[in-house]
């Protein structure tokens, strides 16, 4: 990284840009690049720099909105504004402005990193009946929140790209009640909590110990060492509730660990299930893959698809959620579930599927799952990602591998926030 000036602290009178993938927009001062939080595209704003490392851009949040856009509303997160946490990254925009804001990041990414010119529309997520008043509710949609715990016991969110502790929890986003009395109580200083409100309204509270703390600093060891971590097994201590969140999608229950993954925002697990089966379109005796499965929800609308003379596979490396799903879906006699790594059981078929469906983590699936995808020649790949980067980065592998996109949906699953869901649906050229 060459070196540059140190703007830290500093404030510039900038115009905003278009917006940037992680909830920023692009402003340009004296040659350098700001990414600049808590404005709009088109605002003349005062930008403070929060954060300069050198090199060829820094960060910087808007403080002062000198000409604000038409799309711009009073923030209603009295959390995530300068200086706060990043839990709300467009509470101040309009709905329509944050969908806008998310179909232009997805867009970009799939210009530049799958180079694919194409429309992207993204759509508010159908909310279950008698959940939240309205038909695109921007509060209350959460029903999964994590939090951590100061030194003093304490409950709330990390400052954004911060390790301090902001221990308020007034932001709209969890669903009614689920962090009632969470500040009243004292906690173990350095755990978290994972609060989830299941399919039944049960609020579920489960403490996670502390880990075991790794050393500071920049280098690749001690990056290692926090990524460690934090995906290390930890003691649980269940606060409320049994820690065994029930949840339902197309009138099948699931019963799963309350630490465990589900989709976050109410009504998500069942609109990606329902575009799942219609692009699926399973006949009778199909056969289909469901990779990074979880407790197989999709898994369960392709076996109602293909009936008892199909076979469905699921795969998913959590064990726990291998078992949750094998429970839910034992009445359904054509699905198997494996805890297994995804490229590795790739590797060990020899069959073909007719169709492949996979959610695979935030960073996406990669070269090697898409080569041996592509290797296996499934007439039809169902990819979902929660992150534009990988998701185009995925995309673009798939071209490369002889697969079009043939349908392409984007969903605000995280209202609010710059984070957004795609499906798309490839298809054999």
């Amino acid at each position: 990284m060459s070196a540059g000036p140190d703007w830290f602290g500093e404030t510039f009178r900038v115009r905003l840009g278009a917006p940037g993938h992680g909830g920023f927009c692009i402003a340009r001062h004296e040659g350098r690049v700001l990414f600049v939080r808590h404005g709009l595209p088109g605002e003349l704003v005062v930008a403070r720099v929060s954060e300069d490392r050198g090199g060829s851009f820094c960060r910087a949040e808007a403080i002062e909105i000198l000409e604000p856009s038409p799309d711009r509303v009073a923030s209603n997160c009295p959390v995530s504004g300068p200086g706060g946490a990043g839990c709300c990254d467009f509470a101040f925009a309009t709905p329509r402005a944050q969908r806008a804001l998310k179909a232009s990041v997805v867009g970009e990414q799939l210009r530049r990193l799958a180079h694919w010119d194409t429309e992207v529309v993204v759509e508010p997520i159908p909310v279950p009946a008698g959940t939240a008043a309205g038909d695109v509710p921007q509060i209350g949609w959460r029903t999964r929140v994590r939090l951590v715990v100061d030194a003093d016991g304490r409950a709330g969110v990390h400052r954004y790209r911060g390790s301090e502790v902001i221990a308020d929890l007034r932001c709209p986003q969890p669903a009614p009640g689920a962090v009632d009395g969470i500040a009243d109580r004292s906690w173990t200083p350095g755990a978290e909590l994972v609060i989830a409100v299941d399919g039944d309204g049960l609020r579920h509270i489960v403490e996670l110990a502390p880990t075991a703390a790794p050393r500071r600093g920049g280098d690749r060891r001690a990056t290692a060492a926090r990524r460690a971590a934090a995906h290390a097994r930890r003691a649980e201590r269940v606060v409320s509730g049994s820690g065994r969140a029930v949840q339902y999608v197309s009138g099948r229950r699931w019963e799963i660990s309350a630490t465990g993954f589900w989709q976050p925002h109410r009504g998500a697990a069942q609109c990606y299930s329902d575009l799942v089966a219609e692009w699926a379109d399973l006949g009778a005796g199909s056969s289909a893959w469901d990779l990074y499965c979880g407790a197989g929800v999709f898994a369960a609308r392709l076996a109602e698809q293909a009936g008892p003379a199909g076979s469905v596979s699921g795969v998913e490396s959590s064990r726990s959620a291998v078992a949750d799903g094998i429970a839910a879906l034992r009445d359904l006699s054509g699905v198997e579930l494996f805890a297994d790594r995804v490229e590795r059981w790739i590797a060990a078929r020899d069959r073909t599927p007719h169709v492949v469906v996979l959610d695979p983590p935030r960073a996406g699936a990669g070269k090697q799952v898409i080569a041996a995808l592509a290797a296996a020649g499934p007439d039809r790949i169902i990819h979902i990602g929660c992150d534009p980067a990988a998701f185009a980065r995925d995309i673009g592998l798939y071209h490369e591998s002889g697969y079009r996109v043939g349908a392409l949906r984007a969903f605000d699953a995280f209202p609010a926030t710059h984070h957004v869901e795609c499906l798309a649906l490839l298809e054999r050229r």
